[in-house]
């Protein structure tokens, strides 16, 4: 727990907080941020070690967010290359909600924005 009060790179990646800070800033706004962008944000160059520790920061501010009645905000974290969320969004997702789609192309492509819609709609009004 001592590191996550520590000024490195794990307790920025690390700081819920701040990372759901960021989220809803992008949302009320009306974009999504790549993983290299958010992690630039925070200071941090990206790596896949990073991205990875990112997801797990992710898939909190998620959690918290079901339980306060609130629309996901992972799914505003995507890919530069392709815009679309990485496997593990995509596997958490077909957890949750049984989604039977492809994780790329057109139908996948549906799903987020249908889904960042509902977030840039949600914190637009907040």
């Amino acid at each position: 727990m001592a590191e996550a009060f520590s000024n490195g790179p794990a307790s920025a990646i690390a700081d819920v907080p701040r990372v759901r800070a960021l989220l809803i800033e992008a949302a009320a706004e009306g974009h999504a941020v790549s993983y290299s962008g958010l992690l630039g944000r925070l200071g941090l160059a990206f790596s896949r070690p990073k991205m990875r520790a990112l997801c797990r920061t992710l898939d909190r501010i998620d959690a918290d967010a079901v339980v306060a009645d609130e629309p996901e905000l992972a799914v505003l974290v995507v890919r530069a290359a392709d815009g679309l969320p990485g496997q593990g969004w995509w596997t958490g997702h077909v957890a949750e909600t049984g989604y039977a789609g492809a994780w790329v192309g057109p139908g996948a492509m549906d799903e987020v924005e249908r889904l960042q819609r509902i977030a840039f709609r949600f914190w637009r009004d907040r």
